[in-house]
């Protein structure tokens, strides 16, 4: 028998999903580490003065999960923080290339699915534990 048990959704939380992204989860992880759990202006400072090429896709993504959050929640983008980021792997993309004496190389073009969910701590009363992280 299998129980399914219903989760109820938090209204403070906003979440933006980004699938197939043409990108190594290693070289993704190595950026998310880096703004977990920090303020969303901070966040968007980070990513654009990074040198890696991952920081867009990333920086892409919580643009979009901080629209969502001011379109459809109504809330403040000052207030947002990053809750919640995690890189997953996707599905790898595999094709050949011609090699000497008719032989095929094969090439692995790896992907990955990130997900950010910002939460609002505007509405929470422990404010100061969100700030000082």
């Amino acid at each position: 028998m299998i129980k399914i048990k219903k989760r109820k959704r938090n209204t403070y939380e906003v979440y933006a999903l980004g699938q197939h992204i043409c990108m190594s989860p290693h070289k993704a992880r190595r950026i998310i580490d880096q703004i977990r759990g920090r303020s969303y202006e901070e966040t968007l400072m980070i990513l654009e003065l990074m040198p890696y090429r991952a920081c867009y896709p990333i920086f892409k993504l919580i643009y979009s999960a901080a629209a969502n959050a001011s379109h459809n929640m109504g809330f403040n983008e000052a207030n947002l923080i990053i809750s919640k980021a995690e890189v997953n792997e996707g599905t790898t993309v595999k094709k050949l290339k011609p090699q000497a004496r008719g032989r095929g190389y094969p090439i692995k073009r790896s992907t990955c699915h990130i997900s950010i969910v910002l939460k609002n701590i505007s509405l929470y009363e422990e404010y100061d534990e969100y700030i000082y992280i």
